[in-house]
């Protein structure tokens, strides 16, 4: 297993957090972005301290934190093959 990628991102005190991340842009399925939508509403609603805004993008970070830092496991030649390789012969997530 890799090593995770630290935030390094550090905004100045008037900077806000949002501007310090590169914005890209990614193809997602109606599920994906559902499902993600979803979790978020579940997990700020479940949080004691909500000083920190929790977006789909900061989930979105986080699971790219999550394929970097299990990076060694991706093999394959199509997307369902790394798919299956990462998550497990049913391909998702448990």
């Amino acid at each position: 297993m890799t090593e995770s990628v630290p935030m390094t991102n550090k905004p100045d005190d008037d900077t806000p957090r949002y501007l310090t991340f590169v914005r890209t842009e990614a193809r997602l399925t109606p599920e994906q972005v559902a499902a993600i939508a979803a979790l978020r509403r579940r997990v700020a609603a479940n949080r004691q301290d909500k000083a920190e805004r929790i977006t789909d993008n900061t989930l979105l970070r986080l699971a790219v934190d999550l394929l970097l830092a299990n990076a060694d496991r991706i093999k394959g030649d199509t997307e369902a093959e790394m798919r299956r390789a990462l998550l497990g012969e049913e391909g998702t997530a448990h």
